[in-house]
C-alpha cells in the first residue's frame, strides 16, 4: 500500500522552493512557516490550498510505501536515537497521515520523555483524525501520565473536533490537576462553539494550525490585549483575543501577547509562548529569554519559551538556549536540545523541518 503524500507544484517563498502539498500537510516545523516567508505565504494561501487540491489529483504525486512509514515510525519510537531526529520522524509521520501514522505515534507513550509524549499529542490532534481519538482518551485517563502529557491529548481531542467526545471533556474539566482541567473546558467549548457554527464557512487564517480556540472577530490590537489580559474574563475569550493578535502580527501584537507571559494560570502563559513562536517577531525574545530563565516558572511554560526561540531563530536566542541547554529541569533541558535543532534549521537553506522522507531517500555513500 502506498500514501500519497504531495503533488509536485512548487512555489518560490523568499527564494526558497516550497512544495505547497508538503506544507499543508503540516512538513513544517513545530511553530510553523518560516519568518521570512510569513507576509508572502498570507498572500499566497489561497492559491496554495488550491494547488494542493489539484495536485492531490496529479499522477506525479510522491508515493510513500508502508515499508518507507515504518522506517520512520522506528527512528520515533527508538530511544537511542537522537531526540532532534525523533521529533523529525513525528512531523514527518504527522504531514503523511493515515493510520499508519497514528499507529506509530501511538506506539510512543510508553516513552520516558514527557516533551515528546506532549508533541506526540498535539500532531494527533493536528492530525484530525478520529482514528487516534482511543489513544488520546487513553493518556487523558491516565494519572500516571506526566500533567503537560495529559493536557496535550485533551488539547488534541478538542482539536479533532469529534463531538463525541464532548462529555468525556466535560467529565475532566474538573480534574484535580488544573492544567488538565483548564484545557478540557477549553476543548469542551471548543466543540460547543463548532456545534454552534456549523455550516458557517471556515475562516482562513494565517497559520495551519488547529488552535484551541477560534481567533476574536475584533481586529483593535488595544482592545485585543485588555481581553488578553483581563483575568476576569473567561478563559475562552482571552485565548480568542491571544489567537486574533497572532492573527494580526506585528510588533504592537508581539509586545501585547508578550505581557500574557506575567498572568494567568500556567496553562495561559504556556499557550502564550507557543503563538509567540508562531509569531516569530524578535520584539518578544526578551520576554522570551527572561521566562525560560525562571527557575520558579512552570517547565511547561518554560519548555513553551524555549520551543518559541528556536522559531525565532535570533542571535540573541541562540544565546538563551545554549545557557539552558543544561538546565536540571528535563523538559526544559530538551526542549532547548530541540529547539537549537529548530534554529539550526530556521537559519539554513532548507524549507523543510520534517525531513523523515528526505534523510529516508538520500543516497548512501
Amino acid at each position: 500500500m502506498s500514501f500519497c503524500v504531495s503533488p509536485s507544484t512548487q512555489h518560490s517563498i523568499c527564494g526558497l522552493e516550497l512544495d505547497s502539498g508538503a506544507q499543508l500537510a503540516g512538513f513544517i516545523t513545530p511553530h510553523a512557516v518560516r519568518s521570512c516567508a510569513r507576509e508572502a505565504l498570507v498572500s499566497v494561501q489561497v492559491g496554495l490550498r488550491k494547488a494542493w487540491a489539484r495536485g492531490q489529483e496529479a499522477a506525479g504525486d510522491t508515493m510513500v510505501t508502508e515499508q518507507e512509514v515504518e522506517a520512520i515510525g522506528q527512528t520515533l519510537v527508538d530511544p537511542q536515537q537522537p531526540l532532534q531526529a525523533r521529533f523529525r520522524a513525528l512531523f514527518t509521520l504527522r504531514g503523511l497521515g493515515g493510520p499508519g501514522a497514528i499507529t506509530w505515534i501511538s506506539r510512543a507513550f510508553d516513552d520516558d520523555s514527557a516533551l515528546l509524549k506532549h508533541e506526540l499529542a498535539y500532531c494527533l490532534g493536528q492530525m484530525q483524525d478520529s482514528r487516534a481519538i482511543p489513544v488520546l482518551l487513553d493518556v487523558l485517563r491516565d494519572t500516571r501520565q506526566e500533567p503537560m502529557v495529559r493536557h496535550e491529548a485533551g488539547e488534541a481531542l478538542g482539536a479533532i473536533g469529534n463531538p463525541d467526545v464532548l462529555e468525556v471533556l466535560k467529565q475532566y474539566s474538573n480534574d484535580p490537576v488544573i492544567e488538565v482541567a483548564e484545557t478540557c473546558q477549553l476543548a469542551a467549548q471548543r466543540l460547543e462553539w463548532l456545534q454552534q457554527h456549523r455550516g458557517e464557512p471556515a475562516v482562513a487564517g494565517p497559520y495551519l494550525s488547529v488552535d484551541p480556540a477560534p481567533p476574536a472577530e475584533e481586529r483593535d490590537v488595544g482592545r485585543l490585549r485588555g481581553v488578553l489580559l483581563d483575568e476576569a474574563q473567561p478563559l475562552f475569550d482571552r485565548y480568542r483575543a491571544m489567537f486574533a493578535l497572532r492573527d494580526a502580527g506585528g510588533k504592537e501584537a508581539a509586545l501585547a501577547l508578550a505581557e500574557g507571559l506575567h498572568c494567568g494560570s500556567a496553562l495561559f502563559r504556556h499557550e502564550i509562548g507557543y503563538v509567540l513562536g508562531q509569531l516569530q517577531h524578535e520584539a518578544a525574545v526578551p520576554q522570551l529569554a527572561a521566562t525560560l530563565a525562571q527557575r520558579a516558572e512552570n517547565p511547561m511554560v518554560r519548555h513553551e519559551c524555549a520551543e518559541a526561540l528556536g522559531a525565532i531563530a535570533r542571535p540573541a536566542c541562540l544565546a538563551a538556549l545554549r545557557a539552558h541547554a543544561a538546565d536540571p529541569e528535563r523538559v526544559v533541558r530538551e526542549s532547548c536540545e530541540v529547539a537549537l535543532d529548530m534554529y539550526e534549521h530556521e537559519t539554513g537553506l532548507a524549507f523543510q523541518y520534517a525531513d523523515g522522507l528526505e534523510q529516508l531517500r538520500a543516497p548512501r555513500s
